[in-house]
């Protein structure tokens, strides 16, 4: 029996895609090897990083969308780690939504079910189509508002999708945003290499940095499978 680990989590770096209203990611020197070897006498090198909580894969606190929610720091642990499965909807349009039949027809095709407590993930396949274009950040499919209030009633307690959000950019309502906030679940945005675990059931790592009073953490999304 051996373990292995799916990374499902985008690379940070200056100039990657940020949710327009949001800080941009910037990384810079801190301090170098030829600066630090002058000052304490050995080499080290750090660097600085400006970042939004929102910016890269990461998930969201309750308090982001419903002010009398929980922050990311007071949110239970197991929303971010537990039994998972990732659903392929891929085949929705990147104009359209994904609705909570094709979630059931997955579900069947696979032989999967949800469980009160798990982590449900959903692959888009925008980033592997779009990740890097224009359309990146403006064009997805998104959950309606009959899908997400499924999922939040079959006991997910985390919804997560490989495109900048859990909602389609011209849903005026936020579906997927307003169920989270409606049922007190959280959604992990921006991930990828979900198609290397659609359609199975696995246990899956997402912890937020416990930052004091956060909106929102980045954390790096894993998948384990032991085959």
């Amino acid at each position: 029996m051996g373990i292995r680990l799916i990374d499902l989590s985008q690379e940070i770096y200056q100039g990657m895609p940020v949710f327009p209203p949001h800080q941009k990611t910037m990384i810079f020197s801190n301090m170098t090897h030829e600066e630090s070897k002058k000052q304490l006498g050995f080499e080290f090198a750090t660097n600085n990083l400006l970042i939004n909580e929102h910016g890269p894969t990461h998930s969201d606190a309750v308090y982001e969308y419903d002010r009398n929610g929980k922050t990311i720091d007071e949110m239970p642990l197991e929303y971010f780690y537990g039994p998972a499965i990732c659903l392929d909807v891929s085949h929705v349009s990147p104009d359209g939504y994904i609705r909570a039949s094709d979630l059931k027809d997955q579900l069947d095709q696979n032989g999967l079910f949800i469980e009160r407590g798990d982590i449900v993930l959903l692959h888009t396949g925008h980033y592997n189509r779009s990740y890097g274009t224009e359309e990146w950040l403006t064009r997805h499919a998104g959950l309606d508002y009959e899908a997400a209030e499924w999922l939040a009633k079959q006991g997910a307690v985390n919804i997560g999708v490989d495109a900048p959000s859990i909602d389609n950019p011209n849903d005026p309502d936020f579906s997927g945003h307003l169920m989270c906030r409606r049922y007190g679940l959280t959604n992990t945005e921006n991930m990828c290499q979900l198609d290397q675990v659609a359609g199975m059931r696995f246990l899956y790592f997402g912890l937020p940095l416990k930052i004091r009073k956060g909106t929102g953490s980045p954390i790096r999304a894993v998948a384990v499978l032991i085959d």
